[in-house]
């Protein structure tokens, strides 16, 4: 009896994974107690349901997109079928980064240094521990615990996107030579790639041969041969105005309009503290690095739903700053994948059916500001939140977010259709379909082939070239030459 009861509980444990594995806010309406992402009813500030991890600016787990969708979800359109995938993905949930983490401990050990017993929203300060035993050991990392660990949701990434583009890669598909995915060469990316690999090519890709990962160097010495242009261009490393401190500054100016307000409620509360506005966002970067390890924070409840929106758009403002739409150096980054994506698009599939790059979020970023995707009317604004703006990174480039282009080839449904009959590409952020503004009159809002290709190469012009931009010599690389399957044209 008793192995019966194993294997039966086994069972609904194993599909209780893979439900989570494909929807996980979707079996996780209420998180781990004691933090609900949904606003407390009895909170008669909002009538809408609160999901904060839409808010989290990139700090927090994957969430599927939905702003500013095309109707019809994910579906491939009626008389079409997609021949060929290319994605970037940045790279899965993790730990804090070094600098980020440390300033958290000064924090937290300062708050506990304190003989003083923690009142209100710091109340469970007195029994509380900082995330992780070995943070030295765990900064920068992939998070493994915890129902966001980011290697369950990169290997369940695998899964999902294996079943949904079987047809173009299965495990009867011919080699060799293998299928190559690339990352660059950071430890969490590329234990993302691999996490990826195994759920998409199997648990034994590498040794059987089936698909290999190359690791893309990210030395400042390759040009634009890279996966991370922002390590490569010369000018934007050194340019103090407009290169890559551009984003902290911009974030600097805006939460300085919100924070101090936050710093006096939590000094009422608790005499004696005086929180600098590092400190208070700092304290909100916690909620979501926190959630990632242990699947809820305390953190979290410490702000107001209206806090949340000023930080979410905080990070809105540091990245499109700093590597987005905002900075002057980002399309001609950017333009480096996507160009080379176009290239073998409109090659077609001979040239492959599968392409995955694994990145980090500030090489996403600039790809999406060459393409052109979220381009807003203005600039964000420092000193109030736009409302309307494109730009919302926590849908855009959450933990584990991926961008993926699909080539679709179609035939007209109708006589009346015959605009929707050719090859056409269609633009799937987070398991949403976005349009591209300007080039949206196929099947589902997608891009004909030609369109896209013209479009490419006016992004291209508008952001000039990437040496020249950068400040590289004449004889640097100009392109990726590494994105190519073997034995394919």
């Amino acid at each position: 009896m008793a192995v019966y009861l194993f294997l039966a509980s086994s069972i609904i444990c194993l599909i209780a994974s893979v439900l989570f594995l494909f929807s996980p806010q979707a079996y996780l309406s209420h998180p781990i107690p004691p933090f609900s992402f949904f606003q407390n009813p009895s909170d008669t500030s909002t009538s809408h349901k609160w999901n904060l991890l839409y808010h989290l600016g990139g700090n927090g787990p994957w969430v599927q997109r939905v702003d500013n969708l095309v109707k019809g979800g994910i579906d491939v359109p009626k008389g079409c079928k997609v021949d060929m995938v290319h994605m970037m993905s940045r790279h899965g949930e993790r730990y804090p980064t070094q600098s980020a983490g440390e300033r958290m401990i000064t924090l937290v050990n300062r708050i506990k240094s304190s003989q003083q017993q923690k009142k209100g929203s710091l109340a469970f300060l007195n029994n509380w521990d900082y995330f992780s035993h070995a943070p030295q050991r765990h900064f920068e990392h992939l998070t493994t615990t915890g129902p966001y660990a980011g290697s369950l949701e990169i290997f369940g990434t695998g899964v999902k996107l294996r079943t949904r583009y079987q047809h173009l890669w299965n495990d009867t598909t011919a080699y060799p030579p293998p299928t190559v995915f690339w990352a660059s060469e950071c430890d969490r990316v590329v234990n993302t790639a691999r996490y990826f690999g195994m759920g998409f090519f199997g648990l034994g890709y590498e040794k059987s041969g089936i698909a290999k990962l190359e690791i893309i160097s990210e030395a400042e010495d390759r040009g634009g041969d890279t996966l991370t242009p922002g390590e490569t261009c010369k000018r934007y490393n050194e340019d103090p105005v407009n290169g890559h401190d551009l984003g902290v500054k911009k974030l600097e100016e805006y939460r300085s309009t919100y924070l101090g307000k936050i710093s006096k409620r939590l000094e009422k509360e608790n005499p004696g503290f005086n929180f600098t506005d590092s400190e208070i966002y700092s304290m909100q970067e916690m909620c979501g690095f926190e959630t990632t390890v242990r699947g809820s924070s305390k953190w979290c409840d410490v702000f107001t739903e209206d806090e949340w929106l000023k930080f979410e758009y905080a990070r809105d403002v540091i990245h499109y700053y700093r590597t987005g739409p905002g900075n002057p150096y980002a399309r001609a980054m950017g333009w480096l994948w996507v160009n080379a994506t176009a290239n073998l698009i409109q090659k077609g599939p001979n040239a492959g059916t599968v392409f995955f790059s694994f990145v980090h979020d500030g090489d996403i970023v600039p790809m999406l500001a060459s393409l052109g995707l979220f381009d807003d009317k203005i600039d964000l604004p420092v000193d109030h939140i736009y409302k309307n703006r494109r730009w919302k990174t926590s849908q855009i480039v959450p933990m584990g977010g991926r961008i993926v282009f699909e080539r679709m080839t179609c035939e007209a449904i109708s006589k009346h259709k015959k605009s929707q009959d050719g090859i056409f590409v269609r633009f799937n952020v987070n398991d949403g379909i976005v349009a591209l503004p300007g080039c949206d009159s196929g099947p589902g809002n997608s891009c004909p082939l030609d369109q896209f290709i013209a479009h490419v190469a006016e992004r291209g012009r508008l952001g000039g070239d990437f040496r020249e931009v950068c400040g590289l010599d004449p004889g640097a690389p100009d392109r990726p030459t590494f994105l190519k399957q073997p034995g394919r044209e």
